[in-house]
């Protein structure tokens, strides 16, 4: 009997099915409603447009060429950057796989068999020799499935988004880092200037030192003047010692920060830095697309979407086609001959209707991930929008919280002026004096920090408004 093989027979139901597959239309991801709100962040200001410092790069907010050079270190050498680079090599390499998902997969190779019967089954009263045969074969195997439903398309727009959440997470390293390393240069230079200050304020004290006990020598002070006037002393120079481990600890937090060994950190002073005359914020909206955590939020949300559409795929009946193909003969000496030739196509389609429930677990965990990634960027985005709050009303509030303390700082001088004079012609304690030394000192340690907060605030701004990885 002769048989022959129908080529339409065989495609018709493939086209059929494949032609219901592409009226079902998957779902396409649509970012959530409302899930932007333009009181996102607290500010008195009214944007007028969508310009936001966060977009610009951070050579422009920090022009200090010392702390640029140690930024630019930092990016190269730093050990959580190098990480985040890797896990991006990693994602591509998922990415790349997804794509090749498509493709057929192809097996060649050579293979020899041996077999020989058993001499005691019913076989053997045919043959009760033992015989051997072998057969030499080159064989070719190939599979595919059609992704009729999406399934394969689904795992690979899902590969895509942790590709992008992957690079979004490395920028999100960056940008810490450079606020990292912008805050902790400004609070050397803080350190630097206070160290100043409490040289200058040793040095005065030393002076006040000397009077008192001039004027213990006269008769106008006692004993305890002195003693309390050298305590002063001492606490200045203590409070130098402390500042010291605090400079040298910070150095090495920057080196760590930078990858290289623990060092001295080269800088400027204070007095040279300039920090931009205003922070523009923008609309609540451009965290969207500045925030980089923001971004890596929303791709997980959309790998958990996809993933969603790949789960109910499941559900659908599964089209595979293999084949085999080759050289198969008992002799080698003929292998290669016409006659060896052998194939064999295999086309099936599977509905699955049992499987201990395992596909509908599938989808229903798949929906659970896709709920969290949608809470996770919400509480990403409100996140965000707390620090630019926080950071907005630390910016603004310290130049008035600077001048009141500069007022103060005068008052305390002059007290301490008066107060010494008075002494000096027996109208006053000398515990006066040293109550307004300690208060003067302190109020200048306290100008010194505002000005740091200043700084800082001004840094974590930049950092909240999404600045920091360009």
């Amino acid at each position: 009997m002769k048989y022959s093989f129908n080529i339409k027979s065989f495609l018709f139901p493939i086209v059929v099915i494949i032609t219901l597959s592409s009226c079902m239309t998957r779902e396409k991801y649509e970012r959530p409603r409302g899930i932007v709100s333009e009181n996102l962040f607290r500010t008195d200001r009214l944007p007028i447009d969508s310009l936001s410092t966060g977009t610009l790069s951070w050579r422009e907010i920090f022009s200090d060429p010392v702390l640029q050079q140690h930024i630019q270190k930092g990016l190269e050498n730093n050990i959580d950057v190098r990480i985040a680079l890797q896990n991006i090599v990693a994602a591509e390499a998922y990415l790349k796989q997804s794509k090749a998902a498509y493709l057929p997969s192809l097996s060649v190779g050579p293979g020899y068999s041996l077999q020989t019967p058993s001499l005691n089954t019913v076989n053997a009263r045919f043959f009760p020799e033992r015989r051997f045969n072998s057969t030499w074969d080159i064989t070719g195997s190939l599979s595919w499935e059609a992704d009729l439903w999406g399934k394969l398309k689904g795992h690979q727009k899902s590969q895509l988004a942790q590709y992008l959440a992957t690079v979004a997470g490395h920028k999100a390293v960056k940008s810490d880092l450079v606020s990292s390393i912008a805050s902790g240069y400004y609070q050397l230079l803080t350190y630097d200037d206070q160290k100043k200050i409490i040289n200058e304020t040793i040095a005065v004290r030393k002076k006040n030192l000397e009077t008192t006990k001039a004027l213990k020598e006269s008769g106008m002070l006692t004993e305890v003047a002195v003693q309390q006037s050298e305590a002063l002393v001492f606490n200045a120079e203590s409070l130098l010692i402390s500042l010291d481990v605090q400079i040298y600890q910070l150095e090495n937090a920057m080196s760590f920060l930078m990858g290289i060994p623990s060092q001295k950190i080269e800088r400027t002073t204070l007095q040279q830095q300039k920090m931009p005359a205003q922070y523009e914020t923008g609309f609540a909206a451009n965290l969207l697309a500045n925030r980089v955590d923001v971004m890596q939020a929303e791709q997980q949300l959309i790998s958990a979407f996809e993933l969603t559409n790949a789960a109910k795929a499941q559900f659908y009946p599964s089209l595979r086609v293999s084949g085999s193909g080759g050289l198969q003969s008992l002799d080698i000496d003929h292998l290669f001959n016409v006659n060896s030739l052998f194939a064999n196509v295999v086309g099936g389609l599977t509905q699955p209707i049992f499987n201990g429930r395992q596909i509908r677990t599938g989808y229903e965990v798949s929906l659970a991930n896709k709920e969290k990634a949608y809470l996770t960027f919400r509480k990403t985005l409100l996140n965000a929008g707390r620090e630019v709050s926080d950071a907005l009303k630390m910016y603004d509030s310290q130049d008035a919280f600077i001048t009141l303390k500069k007022k103060e700082l005068n008052a305390y001088k002059n007290s301490v002026e008066f107060s010494q004079e008075l002494v000096n012609y027996g109208m006053a304690n000398y515990l006066e004096v040293l109550n307004a030394s300690v208060n003067s000192l302190n109020a200048e340690l306290n100008i010194s920090n505002a000005q740091y907060s200043k700084m800082k605030a001004g840094v974590d701004l930049y950092h909240a408004l999404g600045g920091g990885w360009q």
